[in-house]
């Protein structure tokens, strides 16, 4: 199955999919070898791996070439963050067929001025209506497999109200989107109603010290969500562990202790060491490889 085949398969089980964010080889293997079925790639993740905040400051050309990286560090599908799709209805378009050609399954497009802050961050501003619709309508046209998830989001809840991003997501939908993304729900309320009033499948993006409330995965899965990403888990994480290791260093002066740590090799299988060890003289006359050993 492709990418995008086993997004959809996943998509019609009954479970909801967890899918953590993940911004560079590293995450994206860590996160495979955990067991999650399907990756997120963060745009902030990938904003901040860049040394930027999350404020559009990536071109789609960095974009679809991280996702390049994560697709093929992994087996599992993978959606990807596509901002404001870089532009107009051109950029929208060619978006679409740069990640597809990167190998992602999927992406979501939003509804703000280009270029955009983070969902999670205040004063906002998005886009009118008929232009955001217009740029789904040019997403859906572009795509290339049809398997291909085409997620829309919309930030007009904190800038516009409540009810236009509820009538934001259907009109999404009714265009040609396969699932609604309605960003930086405050309250427990307004989570609850997002699945009841949006008439399609809905993505719940949970962000640590974010807008939203925390609630557990299953509580999401409850409330009707199909998707939930997680995309400041391993970067909040990673920035908090090196903050520590770090100031240890600077106050001891030492490199903490080897006691417990994975060796060198260990930690080099994480990434394919015996597969690569393997190629080392596989194609190598017999005779030759055998003197070699």
């Amino acid at each position: 199955m492709t990418p995008t085949a086993r997004l959809r398969a996943l998509l019609a089980e009954p479970r909801m999919i967890r899918a953590p964010g993940v911004y560079d080889g590293i995450t994206a293997k860590l996160s495979e070898q955990a067991g999650f079925p399907a990756l997120y790639m963060t745009g902030a993740g990938t904003s901040a791996s860049l040394g930027y905040p999350d404020f559009g400051l990536v071109t789609l050309s960095e974009m679809a070439g991280a996702g390049a990286v994560i697709t093929r560090s992994v087996s599992v599908p993978v959606i990807a963050d596509a901002d404001t799709g870089y532009g107009n209805e051109l950029n929208v378009t060619r978006t679409v067929r740069e990640y597809e050609r990167a190998g992602l399954a999927g992406l979501h497009l939003e509804d703000q001025v280009f270029p955009k802050r983070c969902g999670h961050l205040d004063d906002k501003e998005v886009i009118p209506r008929d232009e955001y619709i217009a740029k789904i309508r040019a997403a859906v046209a572009a795509r290339r497999d049809p398997d291909f998830l085409l997620i829309a989001r919309t930030d007009a809840g904190a800038v516009i109200g409540w009810d236009e991003a509820i009538e934001r997501a259907n009109l999404a939908l009714e265009a040609g989107a396969d699932m609604a993304f309605v960003e930086a729900a405050r309250t427990l309320e307004q989570l609850a109603e997002i699945p009841k009033r949006v008439r399609g499948p809905c993505l719940l993006n949970m962000v640590r010290a974010g807008k939203t409330p925390d609630l557990s995965l299953g509580e999401g899965e409850a409330m009707g969500y199909r998707l939930t990403i997680l995309p400041g888990l391993l970067l909040t994480t990673t920035m908090m562990a090196c903050d520590e290791v770090l100031k240890q260093v600077r106050e001891t002066d030492a490199p903490p202790s080897s006691v417990g740590v994975p060796s060198v090799r260990d930690r080099f299988r994480r990434w394919g060491a015996d597969e690569w060890d393997a190629l080392r003289t596989r194609f190598r006359d017999p005779i030759e490889r055998k003197a070699a050993e």
